[in-house]
């Protein structure tokens, strides 16, 4: 691969009543906005710690990114944007820097460096790499780009359990190369965030 590596995080500005609609209406507003604040500072601060890649925050909305800063100094600020989250990141992936790109959201609270370092890892003989989601969507997503960057983010069906396989069909169609990670679950809705607490307690 040549040129630098670039992580991108998707979020939205941790604002009362604006993220997690899903999850606050199944544990309320206040516990889902305070669920989203402190896993986007977790998740931040822990993937800011690596040297490997260069950091960058894609915001929602656009206006977040001149408002009160709640994101480590590693990370540079980008606006998302308008669109579909398909437009938004296939936007965030145009403006990078030569190199491979990897995008992430914030909906997994057990995102690690080491799923980061094995993304990049696998877009040394990989054209693109997923990190599977168990409702069907992914957690991540990264492109080689070189020679060119496919067209990963067309024709999807967005939310809904058919993202990930919409992804593959289209792509190897297309020949490219395609590697997955782990399978790790998004905590959107109250019995994934039931189910992802009761895994914390037994760690304790």
């Amino acid at each position: 691969m040549s040129g630098e590596r670039h992580l991108v995080v998707f979020a939205r500005e941790p604002v009362l009543g604006r993220v997690k609609g899903r999850l606050g209406r199944d544990i309320g507003v206040f516990a889902a906005t305070r669920f989203y604040r402190q896993t986007l500072a977790i998740v931040l601060n822990r993937l800011s710690r690596n040297r490997r890649w260069r950091c960058w925050l894609a915001l929602s909305p656009d206006s977040a990114i001149i408002r009160h800063r709640f994101w480590p100094k590693s990370f540079r600020p980008l606006k998302q944007g308008v669109g579909d989250i398909g437009e938004r990141m296939k936007k965030a992936m145009a403006q990078m820097p030569p190199g491979p790109v990897v995008i992430i959201g914030t909906d997994v609270p057990d995102i690690t460096g080491g799923h980061i370092k094995t993304a990049f890892k696998a877009l040394g003989n990989h054209d693109v790499v997923f990190g599977p989601a168990a409702d069907g969507g992914y957690w991540l997503v990264g492109a080689r780009r070189t020679p060119a960057t496919p067209d990963i983010f067309s024709g999807v069906r967005w939310s809904s359990q058919h993202t990930l396989q919409d992804s593959l069909t289209k792509l190897r169609k297309e020949g490219c190369k395609v590697a997955l990670l782990e399978t790790l679950n998004d905590i959107d809705d109250g019995a994934a965030f039931a189910k992802w607490s009761r895994s914390k307690n037994k760690c304790v």
